[in-house]
C-alpha cells in the first residue's frame, strides 16, 4: 500500500526522539508498507540530503540496539524528503499539495507534531488546499486544549474540515503492548471476567511514576501540570480499559463506546470531595540515586513562585452496577522514588479464613506497564515443610514477563500506532466525545485549584510524593502498592 506521511514539525524534539526511531524500527522489521514516502516539514532551509544527514546524526542518541547500520540508514534515508514551510502561509500548503499530487498515494497521513496552538490553523490550511479528502488521516499529539472549552474549540474546527474517522488523537500509552494486553487479558480469557466486579475486588490502583524532573520542558510543563499532562489522558484511558464493559466486538467504535460510558459514570466532584480525595504536590530539592537534584522552582523555565503541580493522587469511583463502591486510586508524579507504571487489582480477602495469614493478606493482580512489561498474580500458599497444627499461608506469585515470552515480536508504542494510522485502524486512538468527557471530569479540579490559596504540597525529590497521598488512601483502610 503506497502512503505519504507528512510530518509537521519534522526537525522538532518529538520527530527525532520518538517518531523517526519508530518508523525506522517498522522499516527494519519489514512492517512498514512498501511504496512509502516520509515528508518532513519545518521552517529550516534544508535540502533532502541535509535533512537525511540531520536525522542520521540524531540516531546516535538512541539505544544502541535501535540504531541503524550505515547500510540500513542508506535504505531508510531514501524514504525521507524535506519541504520548507511556513505553517501560516497558504501558498506553502499549495506547494505541499503539489508534491503530494505528484504520485497520489493510496493514503496520506498528516502528523501534526507542532505546538498545540497551531493545530487548528494547520487543519484549516490543509482543507483550504484540498488535502482533506477521504484518503487523508490527521494525527494530533496531546495536549488537545488546555481545558474543556479549548478542547471543544479544537474539535469544532476539526469537524468542519474532517470526518471523525479521519482524526487520530494519539495517546502513546494506548500503544504500549501491556496496555493492549489489558483488553486481551479481560476479554480473551474466561478466568478474569467473572471476578471483575465489586463483589470480589476491593480496590484498584493506577500508578504512573517518573524519576525525572521536568528537564528541558520547564516552560511547557509550567503551563500544563501533572493533571493535564498525565491524568486527563493517560491515567483515565487506563482506568477505562480496566473498568469498561465487554464491547460487542473488537471494532474501534464498539471499544470507544464502552470507554465513553466509563468516563460518563465517574463520580462527579464537589468542593468537599476534591478537598478530601484530590492531593496535589510539587517536588522540592532532594536526591535521586544518591545525586542531589533541584526542586521544581529551581528548574529552568519555571516561573518564580509557580503553583503548578508535579504530583497528583486522587480517589474516584465508577457509579454503575459492576463497580459501585469500589475505590479507584490514581497517582502520578515527577521526581518520585522510581520509574514505574503499573495497575494493581486488589481482591477482597476470603470471607471466612481457616488459615493463619499476615494481616490483610489477599490476592493481587499486578499489571506492569513500565519498565517491566507483564502480569503478576499473587496467591496464598502453604509451604511443604510446615508442621503446625494451624498451618500458616504465605504469598507466592505467578509471573509472566511479556518481553521474555514474546521477545522480538514486541513493538514499541509509537511504532504500533504509526502503523495503525497508515492502515486506518482507529482502535487505539481517542474519539472526540471521550476526550471532551475526560476534560469535563477534570474541569472542577482545575477550577478548585485556581481558587485555592494553599497551593501544592511540597514533597522531597526521590520520595513517593506528599504524605497526604498515603493518608488519603489510608482513610479507606488501604495503602499504596509499594507500602504493602
Amino acid at each position: 500500500m503506497s502512503f505519504d506521511l507528512v510530518l509537521f514539525g519534522g526537525t522538532g524534539d518529538l520527530a527525532w526522539r520518538k517518531l523517526m526511531p519508530a518508523l525506522f524500527q517498522a522499516f527494519r522489521h519489514g512492517t512498514l508498507p512498501e511504496g512509502g514516502r516520509i515528508i518532513a516539514v519545518a521552517r529550516d532551509e534544508l535540502s533532502h540530503e541535509q535533512y537525511r544527514s540531520l536525522i542520521q546524526s540524531r540516531f546516535e542518541g538512541v539505544d544502541l540496539a535501535k540504531r541503524p547500520t550505515p547500510d540500513e540508514f542508506e535504505r531508510f534515508g531514501a524514504l525521507l524528503h524535506y519541504l520548507r514551510m511556513d505553517l501560516s502561509q497558504t501558498q506553502d500548503y499549495a506547494r505541499l499539495a503539489a508534491m503530494l499530487h505528484e504520485r497520489n498515494a493510496e493514503s496520506v497521513v498528516m502528523y501534526v507534531a507542532t505546538a498545540p496552538s497551531l493545530f487548528t490553523n494547520v487543519c484549516e490550511q490543509i482543507a483550504a488546499v484540498g488535502l482533506n479528502g477521504p484518503h487523508t488521516r490527521v494525527v494530533l499529539e496531546k495536549p488537545l486544549g488546555h481545558d474543556l472549552r479549548s478542547n471543544q474549540a479544537i474539535n469544532d474546527t476539526l469537524r468542519r474540515v474532517l470526518k471523525e474517522e479521519q482524526v487520530f488523537r494519539i495517546d502513546h500509552y494506548l500503544g504500549k503492548p501491556s496496555v493492549q494486553n489489558l483488553l486481551a487479558m479481560r476479554f480473551g480469557n474466561a478466568l478474569f471476567e467473572p471476578l471483575w466486579r465489586r463483589e470480589t475486588i476491593a480496590n484498584i490502583q493506577i500508578t504512573i511514576a517518573e524519576e525525572l524532573g521536568v528537564e528541558t520542558r520547564g516552560a511547557f510543563y509550567d503551563q500544563t501540570g501533572a493533571l493535564r499532562d498525565m491524568v486527563q489522558n493517560h491515567a483515565l484511558q487506563l482506568l477505562c480499559a480496566i473498568g469498561m464493559e465487554p464491547p460487542i466486538n473488537a471494532s474501534a467504535n464498539a471499544i470507544r463506546d464502552e470507554k465513553l460510558k466509563v468516563l460518563q459514570s465517574l463520580k462527579p466532584w464537589s468542593t468537599e470531595t476534591i478537598g478530601q480525595h484530590v492531593i496535589r504536590g510539587q517536588y522540592v530539592a532532594g536526591k535521586t540515586h544518591g545525586a542531589s537534584v533541584p526542586g521544581y522552582l529551581q528548574e529552568k523555565g519555571v516561573a518564580p513562585g509557580s503553583t503548578t503541580e508535579t504530583f497528583v493522587a486522587l480517589r474516584t469511583e465508577i457509579s454503575n452496577w459492576r463497580w459501585a463502591g469500589v475505590p479507584f486510586y490514581i497517582r502520578t508524579g515527577k521526581r518520585l522514588a522510581g520509574r514505574d507504571a503499573h495497575i494493581v487489582v486488589n481482591f477482597r480477602p476470603v470471607p471466612h479464613p481457616i488459615f493463619r495469614t499476615s494481616a490483610g493478606a489477599a490476592n493481587r493482580l499486578v499489571i506492569n506497564l513500565q519498565p517491566k512489561d507483564g502480569l503478576e498474580l499473587h496467591l496464598m500458599a502453604q509451604g511443604a515443610a510446615q508442621q503446625q497444627v494451624e498451618p500458616a499461608l504465605s504469598q507466592v506469585s505467578l509471573n509472566l514477563d511479556f518481553d521474555q515470552r514474546f521477545g522480538t515480536e514486541r513493538v514499541g508504542a509509537y511504532e504500533r500506532l504509526l502503523l495503525d494510522v497508515i492502515a486506518g485502524r482507529l482502535n487505539l486512538f481517542v474519539r472526540s466525545d471521550e476526550q471532551e468527557e475526560a476534560w469535563r471530569w477534570v474541569e472542577p479540579i482545575l477550577q478548585h485549584w485556581r481558587n485555592d490559596a494553599l497551593g501544592p504540597r511540597p514533597y522531597t525529590a526521590g520520595s513517593w510524593g506528599p504524605s497526604a497521598a498515603s493518608a488519603m488512601i489510608a482513610r479507606d483502610g488501604y495503602c499504596w502498592s509499594e507500602e504493602v
